[in-house]
């Protein structure tokens, strides 16, 4: 009872504080605007959402931007998906942080899109509703096995070390088992490939969570595969990230010499893609340079071309997995870049107890929201969303996406700025047509956002609570040595934020 009295005395000084008059103040010697604000809200706080802040904020001098998010911090996959032994990606996060400090925006957290407030509500308070929301599921394989105990999405493992409070109780078991496949060969596969071998001292000094990094200790996986359906110049991995996990300490790289040879259409991709080349030069590189080069204390890492899983089988217990069933493929012919695996009807058995799946994010749709579920995004027009998935769909007033809602989970973190430049500057397009400027136009903005949460009773943690929480996470990581030890449940983020 008492904290729903904070919430009501804190949402009642909050609109207080905001400005009666809706009218522009410009700086002195400028002409004052007569233009109303432009209301604008973000769902989603990761990279998409705040670089879609961060470049309104710049390209119009009378927005005003809420950005919500249903976690009670910001900073989306920055914070929950960047792998924590690569900290130069999340310096990013000062960027965003000065977005969040300006006077024109403000950061809601713990407020869900869908059930504390819906879509056509936020439409009904603002000018602008933005989703960028991201991706918070998986594809699926669809194969026999698929539910056993010890196969986990690479999200799952990933949100886990990371700290996110969705999985916190994951509890992956790395103790009993000597071998993990990771389904995949991207930059996430071998993000957990890495975090699965890489030795735990050098992880010691890094905001993994804490939990992870003690099972981590413990960790009795000395072998992990990684396979991919089709061959080593068609992996979808940076020369980056492969340069770091070829390089990890005490770790002896596998590649069979058979799965280097190249076809006429893998040569012609080679010459057409410098990413794709440097991969293969990489691979081929690390085949000779461990060759016979075997050591009994080191661990060991198996690219595994030309392979795809078929089904899963259990161990004796009948719960857990025990083995993978791969079928070899081979590239059907067809234009280089483009070559597609089939199946050969040859089967091998891989012998496993922890299995990683790195096949795809999925986003998730909105009650209300046109979704296209065989792409995983909102249908849309450079950022416009579409009534219908059909691109003849007319376009909703004041309704835009973008990030991996948008476009599909692809791309690195610095992808969602060009895809935030191109959604803004098509809201700006809006603006000067007066698309939110016509009869009955006024909204509300941020103060119909707090009366609706207020009436809710909805428990918002704003942008001040989420410096109580990263205060607290720093001063914590500073006894340990670490930048930061992450809060990992909702009820201590929560608690954290008063």
């Amino acid at each position: 009872m008492g904290r729903e009295r904070l919430l009501h005395h804190a949402t009642r000084r909050l609109l207080l504080l905001l400005p009666r008059s809706r009218g522009f103040s410009s700086s002195a010697g400028a002409a004052a605007s007569s233009r109303e604000p432009l209301h604008v809200c973000v769902v989603g706080s990761g990279p998409a959402g705040f670089y879609t802040a961060d470049k309104m904020l710049k390209g119009h001098e009378e927005a005003q931007v809420d950005i919500i998010d249903r976690l009670p911090t910001p900073f989306g996959l920055v914070r929950s998906g960047v792998a924590p032994d690569h900290p130069e990606t999340k310096i990013v996060v000062n960027q965003f942080s000065r977005v969040a400090a300006n006077g024109r925006c403000s950061f809601y957290g713990n407020v869900t899109v869908g059930s504390d407030v819906s879509v056509s509500e936020l439409q009904k308070i603002y000018d602008v509703v933005v989703l960028a929301y991201g991706a918070e599921s998986d594809r699926s394989l669809g194969i026999p096995g698929e539910d056993l105990r010890g196969i986990h999405s690479a999200r799952e493992f990933v949100w886990w070390y990371n700290g996110h409070p969705d999985m916190c109780n994951l509890a992956p078991d790395l103790q009993s088992t000597d071998s993990a496949v990771v389904l995949g060969q991207g930059n996430v596969a071998l993000d957990v490939a890495r975090i699965l071998l890489r030795c735990t001292s050098e992880l010691a000094a890094t905001d993994i969570a804490d939990y992870a990094f003690d099972a981590l200790r413990g960790n009795t996986i000395r072998k992990v595969y990684l396979v991919g359906r089709r061959g080593p110049v068609q992996a979808a991995c940076t020369a980056k990230e492969l340069r770091e996990i070829l390089g990890l300490k005490n770790v002896r790289v596998c590649i069979k010499e058979a799965d280097l040879v190249t076809s006429t259409a893998d040569e012609e991709e080679i010459r057409n893609s410098r990413i794709q080349r440097r991969v293969y030069e990489l691979l081929s590189k690390a085949a000779t340079a461990h060759k016979g080069n075997i050591s009994n204390d080191q661990k060991e890492l198996h690219f595994v071309f030309f392979r795809r899983p078929i089904r899963f089988l259990p161990a004796e217990d009948g719960s857990t997995v025990d083995v993978v069933q791969l079928e070899k493929t081979c590239l059907k012919d067809g234009v280089a870049g483009k070559q597609v695996a089939v199946g050969t009807g040859e089967f091998e058995d891989l012998k496993c107890g922890l299995v990683l799946k790195s096949i795809g994010y999925k986003s998730l749709p909105v009650e209300g929201l046109p979704f296209d579920n065989y792409r995983g995004v909102v249908p849309n027009l450079k950022g416009r969303v579409l009534s219908s998935e059909s691109e003849n769909g007319t376009v909703e007033s004041g309704l835009y996406v973008v990030g991996w809602l948008k476009r599909g989970p692809t791309g690195i973190v610095a992808t969602n700025l060009h895809c935030a430049e191109e959604t803004v500057a098509g809201i700006l397009e809006d603006d000067k047509k007066g698309l939110f400027m016509g009869p009955g136009s006024k909204k509300q903005g941020r103060r119909g956002l707090l009366e609706i949460l207020e009436q809710k009773n909805i428990r918002f943690v704003p942008l001040d609570g989420w410096e109580k929480i990263d205060s607290k996470e720093k001063t914590a990581g500073q006894l340990k040595n670490k930048p930061r030890e992450k809060i990992t449940t909702w009820d201590d983020l929560l608690m954290a934020a008063n």
